[in-house]
């Protein structure tokens, strides 16, 4: 299957960080602007409460399912903003590391945030996504 993204690597920018520093798509590729997706169980409760590898996994585990619904998977994100309520950045780098890994060799551009409170109760992390398609 043709891939509409393609990620970009630029040997004059640091090689520190833990995904590509730009992402391309054809223009004849349909964009998938996904809301942030959180860490909700079906009946609407929040998952793993206190624990923000738990809530990274749930909300890529939703991000799949939202991206599945638009014809697409993670193969297909051109972008990630993940967003995490914690002033420590021990708390932001244990969601990325999930986030990071879930994407395997697929290492989007990505922004990681600490802000100071999300939507839900005991909400902890959010992950936002752009997905570009080739449709037949």
């Amino acid at each position: 299957m043709a891939r509409a993204v393609t990620l970009i690597r630029s040997d004059s920018l640091s090689d520190v960080a833990e995904y590509a520093y730009a992402a391309t798509a054809p223009a004849e590729s349909r964009l998938i602007f996904l809301a942030g997706a959180c860490p909700l169980h079906d009946d609407g409760s929040t998952a793993a409460v206190g624990d923000y590898a738990g809530q990274a996994s749930r909300a890529v585990e939703n991000m799949r399912t939202a991206l599945a619904s638009a014809g697409a998977s993670l193969e297909d994100v051109i972008s990630t903003r993940v967003l995490v309520a914690s002033d420590r950045r021990e708390d932001l780098v244990t969601a990325w590391e999930v986030v990071r890994d879930a994407f395997g060799d697929h290492d989007v551009p990505s922004t990681l945030m600490g802000v100071t409170v999300l939507g839900y109760t005991d909400q902890l992390v959010e992950v936002e996504a752009v997905a570009a398609v080739l449709d037949a």
